[in-house]
């Protein structure tokens, strides 16, 4: 085979593989573009209910309950990622937000953040 047929080969295999990465990001990012999460998240406050933090930016990719035992106690976690090319950079972002209850199955905002992976 020459060198124009490998190279052929090769941009026809990656060309089949972009779709993959094109759903990927998209199944990673539930309120559309890192951009928009981040000034959507400027409207997050304290003692905003499940359902106000689902409205402003979608369900989250990941949930976690700790110390749920006690109520009053217990709290958790929502977990937003979206992947970083969207906005020039390699990295994933995630957005983390934590409920705490104030009684039970009423969870209010009590602070979150960023982080990059």
């Amino acid at each position: 085979m020459n060198s124009k047929a490998v190279l052929y080969q090769a941009i026809v295999f990656f060309a089949a593989l972009l779709p993959l990465s094109t759903l990927a990001q998209s199944r990673s990012a539930p309120a559309g573009s890192l951009v928009r999460a981040e000034r959507a998240a400027v409207d997050l406050k304290q003692g905003m209910s499940l359902d106000e933090v689902r409205q402003l930016l979608g369900k989250p990719r990941r949930t976690a309950l700790k110390g749920a035992g006690t109520p009053g106690l217990g709290t958790l976690n929502w977990t937003y990622t979206w992947n970083g090319g969207d906005a020039g950079m390699a990295a994933e972002r995630s957005l983390v937000i934590e409920f705490a209850a104030k009684a039970p199955e009423e969870w209010t905002v009590s602070g979150w953040g960023w982080s990059i992976y």
